[in-house]
């Protein structure tokens, strides 16, 4: 090939980005395009993680570097299988890398479950996160709330929950999102966890953070804080799990406090069994677990009913079906062998492969994308002379097919322009940054159209 491998990226989260700087970093020379539904990049990092979380949103700086490489143009606001298809795709890339993600909820099926107040923990985040397609109004008119889950996604949860809206107008949240949060109505945030603390997914930064928040009082119930010989040898071989579990031992130990405004309390071993209530969510019934002595746990039989009036499910989240390539619903996942997508018979899709949690499932850090894109891209690598060759590889063609189809797609150049404006509109107000929500405006700001 004469000319520089075309590649055409679906997902501008972290495992895309991750996937095109390691094929910048090869000795193919290349050309990537790399596409997404909304109209600006980052994915995950800027629709995913919690606006407090500086310390994780400052990955954006890394991807930036990466996605400022001359080999890479960032094409936001097209939608795939609407705006472009996977045939179209393929007429003009040599290769396809789907990473679109994980943007659903999990479902948990108790009875109940569907009464008015009952949240998936997706939909609570895209409202904090300002995501364009999310509801802007929130009720949280409930004083006292369930969270369920034991990862980092619930911790998130019941932080914001938690917190006083004061304490995060230094952050980007939106202006509604703050209104909504300064009329909450919260005293009491209870998170259930079904396993005990040596087995709860937190990581040890996001747990300690918790106690670092004005007018919240920590709360570590003693009933089903228990340790088995799986525990005991974790925290022996583990260093992250024996600081979490000494981190909520010393929690459970202080004296409580009468003066707090709200408090987040920790249930363990508690599982979901039924959401009680009638026209809205009244109650979450739990069964009380017992552990196995290898780490896993099994129910007693015996109940425990905890009042509260909305509940947010934090169980996993769930990629959404990729247009014209096969799916597997019961995992969640795009069929692949290394990334090569694979299609109903087992064979590899020639041309087509794919990344991060839509590859291998929503488990794992951001940075665990790295090993997936390795893995992927090697394997692409590998495929060069077996590949076949784009009928039309030139990089205005995308943009004609786009200006055709009448899809006001934004770039890099226009990613900038609506990042230089968010930082103005918090500067105004003493902030970082102001996010822009509505998708309309997002387009216009960085298209410099009114």
């Amino acid at each position: 090939m004469t000319r520089p491998l075309r590649v055409a990226i679906v997902g501008a989260g972290p495992a895309g980005v991750y996937a095109a700087d390691i094929l910048t970093k090869s000795e193919t020379p290349v050309d990537i395009d790399l596409l997404d539904r909304m109209p600006a990049p980052y994915g995950l990092i800027r629709y995913g993680v919690a606006p407090d979380h500086p310390r994780i949103k400052g990955i954006v700086n890394a991807l930036r570097r990466i996605m400022e490489k001359p080999e890479i143009r960032f094409l936001g606001g097209v939608n795939y299988g609407e705006d472009i298809k996977l045939e179209q795709l393929r007429h003009h890339y040599d290769a396809v890398i789907f990473s679109t993600g994980a943007d659903k909820d999990r479902a948990l099926d108790i009875p109940g479950i569907d009464l008015a107040h009952s949240h998936g923990a997706a939909d609570f985040v895209y409202w904090y996160d300002g995501y364009p397609e999310a509801t802007r109004d929130w009720t949280l008119d409930a004083k006292e709330v369930a969270v369920v889950g034991a990862g980092n996604v619930a911790l998130d949860v019941a932080r914001v929950l938690a917190k006083q809206a004061d304490d995060l107008l230094s952050t980007e949240i939106p202006d509604n999102v703050y209104q909504g949060l300064k009329n909450s109505q919260v005293t009491d945030v209870h998170l259930f966890a079904r396993r005990g603390p040596a087995q709860a997914k937190f990581t040890p930064l996001e747990l300690r953070e918790l106690d670092h928040q004005p007018g919240v009082e920590l709360i570590v119930h003693p009933e089903g804080f228990e340790l088995d010989e799986a525990s005991e040898e974790a925290i022996r071989s583990n260093n992250q799990v024996k600081t979490i579990v000494k981190t909520f031992q010393d929690w459970a130990l202080r004296d409580p406090k009468n003066d707090t405004p709200r408090r987040l309390h920790f249930h363990f071993l508690r599982a979901p069994v039924e959401v009680q209530g009638t026209d809205r969510v009244e109650g979450l019934r739990t069964e009380i677990m017992e552990l196995t002595g290898d780490g896993n746990v099994r129910g007693t039989g015996e109940f425990e009913t905890t009042p509260v009036q909305a509940i947010y499910r934090a169980v996993g989240y769930l990629s959404s079906p990729v247009p014209d390539i096969p799916f597997d619903h019961g995992t969640g996942t795009v069929p692949n062998d290394g990334g090569r997508v694979l299609d109903l018979d087992g064979e590899h899709i020639t041309g087509v492969y794919t990344t991060g949690w839509i590859k291998r499932g929503p488990v794992g850090l951001i940075g665990h994308t790295k090993g997936d894109a390795l893995e992927t891209i090697g394997n692409l690598l590998d495929d060069l002379d077996s590949m076949p060759t784009a009928e039309e590889p030139d990089r205005e063609s995308v943009l004609r097919l786009l200006d055709d189809n009448g899809v006001r797609y934004t770039t890099w150049d226009g990613w900038n322009l609506l990042d230089a404006h968010e930082q103005a509109l918090g500067e105004a107000q003493g902030r970082e940054r102001i996010k822009v929500v509505e998708r309309d405006d997002m387009i216009n700001i960085s298209r410099s159209e009114s």
